[in-house]
């Protein structure tokens, strides 16, 4: 364990101005108030914070970060109180103390909505300071390196999961990688220990077969850079085992296949020495293909800078080899730490300088709950970088995948949510495009534009997810309204009484609902009926409720006999977005024009039949899950609506295009074309047509029945 005076003196040899009497009287104040306590390993609970800010120390931080670190579990597990180390240490440290507290507690959580409302904390708490997480980090490595103490298996993996899927990420994201390293080895050690030892005994034969292979290489590639001219430190390494595993898993390859199981790193001077030194090793051995990265001139949103490149290197041998600066050298190992603001005199900055954070809270906030916002994040944080730029030249980074509409909300949430189109190089394509590196996009956009709910199927990103799944339930929310008001509008009517929210007020205590919105919303929802409400409203018309209940199926019969009458009791539908409040029924296609009626299913609205729909005899003997809806007579509706029609058509050459022509010039747009049965004479098929509504229709199946080559048209239904 590390002694007083060596942890001052580890401070005082990077930061000759700290505080020498404040680190001292922490030092002192931790070991006091934890006492005798001790860790799974044994030892005294004291050694852990010591360790941790000896930890912080190789990373050169302020005095702040390292009294942080020695105090960060006084709180939590001592009788020490906020108000004590406020008074005693100043309200900076109190602060970060109380950030890294709160922290600490997502490691006691198991439930996952518990864990996941804590990582919230954790991001709030790193952008008001990114010096929380650090120490959260130095204090999870350390952890980590004593994980094999604690004697529950469970436990040991649920920790080592959370540092794979949370810790270790951020780590990347703000450039620490000898930390976010340490962090996946540990934990992969826990998670595949079978696994691990069989990379580290392969590693260990080919280091055996090869002898000094990497000692011959460096000094190769050391020979041909000094002979051109390049100053350069040549030092070699080989790849975790979690990282070639990693890779083995993304690329599908064998261990053997894989190139960069010796990595190569030259440290030059300057910028124009690492072209010059990329140039001396191109020139000498054959690139791998596919294997050439310029982080310099396109920096990882981390701020990592380096020159990447895979080549058949000295004995043929396939090597990975980077080249970079002394500064970006210590970017790519310390990433934020390397800069820190301390040394310049300046108070560190906030969290909220990080493009990559600030987009994380933005999730945060459009997130329904603490699960699908850790959902979203790991989905921000996890995957491969593809860099894309705007028509003005700026860098876009998104994760690997990513389409236009990811791109778009990167850009903006504004830009997101109106985007109608995109150029990708130049050239309209389709917004589920998968973009690659270097791409240019220009995102077209419209005010009268909102978010399509189909965008959640291929979107990547957490941000464009949280957006969109956002605007659906406050979409979805204000359908359930509407038709939740229709709903007992019609109900009220026909007990003839007037509608008013002010008669729902009282029974809201009935239903448990939290306000007569919400009252409205379940109606809507199909989880109370417009019945119900009226008979908590007035009790009265119970036994005459169960009468009428009692003929409903004579009314059923009689309601699908008559004939329309555009009648006050039917509910209009219009403005209908698919899988919101309204879905119209795959079975017989409703299209304006016909009669119709509702289902409403249990959570999930209303489903809309036409009313001679064959689907609609199950539902016969469940009366008050019908409901009699009308077309709304809006003459500026331009919606299209899918309608289905079976056809034989005769088996020639110019069969489909004759049939695509007539549906075509009637303005009619084939969505699907499915063929049910074919032989040597016919084919028997379902085309599903945009059409605006069942005149339209009926005018295109007029249209194929006059064609030579169509046999027979009809409508499908069921």
């Amino acid at each position: 364990m590390m002694r007083q005076f060596e942890l001052v003196e580890r401070v005082k040899s990077y930061d000759a101005g700290a505080d020498e009497d404040l680190i001292n009287r922490a030092y002192v104040f931790a070991m006091k108030m934890h006492g005798s306590q001790l860790r799974a390993s044994g030892d005294p609970y004291f050694s852990h914070p010591i360790e941790v800010a000896g930890i912080l120390t190789k990373y050169k931080l302020d005095a702040a970060s390292i009294i942080t670190a020695l105090l960060h579990d006084t709180i939590e597990d001592t009788p020490a109180t906020f108000a004590d180390i406020e008074r005693m240490f100043g309200a900076d440290i109190a602060r970060l103390v109380d950030g890294v507290t709160k922290l600490s507690r997502i490691e006691l959580q198991s439930d996952h909505s518990k864990q996941a409302e804590n990582f919230r904390k954790l991001l709030l708490a790193m952008s008001e300071d990114i010096r929380v997480l650090l120490v959260k980090l130095a204090d999870r490595v350390h952890n980590m390196r004593t994980l094999h103490y604690i004697r529950n298996p469970d436990k040991r993996r649920r920790i080592a999961l959370e540092t794979m899927e949370i810790y270790a990420p951020l780590a990347e994201r703000i450039g620490m990688s000898e930390v976010k390293n340490e962090l996946e080895d540990l934990a992969f050690s826990q998670l595949h220990p079978d696994v691990r030892e069989s990379l580290v005994a392969r590693l260990n034969f080919l280091r055996d077969k090869g002898g000094d292979l990497i000692g011959r290489i460096l000094e190769e590639l050391r020979s041909i850079l000094k002979d051109a001219g390049v100053d350069a430190v040549v030092s070699g390494r080989e790849k975790s085992p979690y990282s070639i595993w990693r890779k083995m898993q993304m690329k599908n390859v064998a261990f053997e296949q894989l190139s960069d199981i010796m990595a190569f790193r030259v440290m030059v001077t300057s910028v124009e020495d690492c072209y010059r030194a990329l140039g001396v090793i191109h020139s000498r051995y054959p690139m791998v293909p596919n294997r050439f990265k310029d982080y310099i001139s396109t920096p990882k949103p981390n701020g990592y800078r380096s020159l990447h490149t895979g080549v058949f290197g000295p004995e043929r041998h396939r090597i990975e080899v980077q080249i970079r600066t002394q500064d970006m050298h210590d970017v790519s190992e310390m990433g934020v730490a390397a800069h820190w603001s301390y040394k310049q005199g300046q108070r560190p900055a906030d969290g909220k300088q990080y493009r990559w954070l600030r987009e994380l809270l933005d999730i945060m906030e459009h997130a329904s709950n603490p699960e699908e916002f850790l959902e979203h994040t790991k989905l921000e944080m996890f995957q491969d970088q593809v860099f894309c730029f705007t028509p003005k030249g700026d860098l876009i980074a998104l994760p690997r995948g990513s389409c236009p509409v990811d791109f778009a909300y990167a850009v903006h949430s504004q830009v997101g949510d109106t985007c109608v189109g995109a150029k990708v190089n130049g050239r309209i394509m389709p917004l589920r495009t998968s973009l690659n590196n270097g791409d240019q996009v220009e995102i077209i956009t419209s005010k009268a534009q909102t978010p399509n709910p189909t965008w959640e199927r291929f979107v990547v990103t957490g941000k464009a997810r949280a957006r969109i799944r956002r605007f659906i339930r406050i979409q979805q929310r204000t359908q359930y309204v509407d038709l939740g008001r229709a709903i007992l509008n019609r109900a009220f009517k026909q007990e003839g009484y007037d509608y008013t929210e002010k008669a729902l007020d009282g029974v809201t205590k009935i239903f448990k609902a939290g306000s007569v919105e919400d009252l409205v919303v379940a109606v809507g929802e199909g989880n109370l009926t417009g019945r119900e409400v009226i008979s908590a409203i007035y009790p009265e018309l119970k036994n005459a409720q169960q009468q009428k209940q009692a003929q409903s199926a004579d009314g059923l019969v009689a309601l699908k006999k008559s004939k329309p009458k555009g009648h006050s009791y039917a509910v209009p539908i219009r403005g209908l977005i698919p899988g919101m409040a309204m879905h119209f029924a795959g079975c017989c296609h409703p299209l304006p024009g016909d009669r119709i009626v509702g289902i409403v299913t249990t959570g999930k609205g209303v489903t809309i039949h036409t009313i001679d729909c064959e689907m609609l005899e199950q539902y016969a003997e469940a009366p008050e899950r019908w409901l009699d809806l009308s077309w709304s007579q809006d003459p500026d509706d331009k919606d299209q609506h899918t309608g289905r029609i079976s056809m034989i058509v005769a088996n020639e050459a110019t069969s489909l295009g004759s049939l695509s022509t007539v549906i075509a010039k009637n303005l009619g747009n084939i969505t699907n074309l499915k063929i049910t049965n074919r032989n040597p004479d016919f084919f028997e098929m379902i085309v599903d047509i945009e059409v605006r509504d069942v005149k339209h229709l009926t005018n295109i199946i007029a249209a194929l029945r006059a064609t030579p080559a169509i046999n027979s048209v009809e409508r499908a239904r069921n």
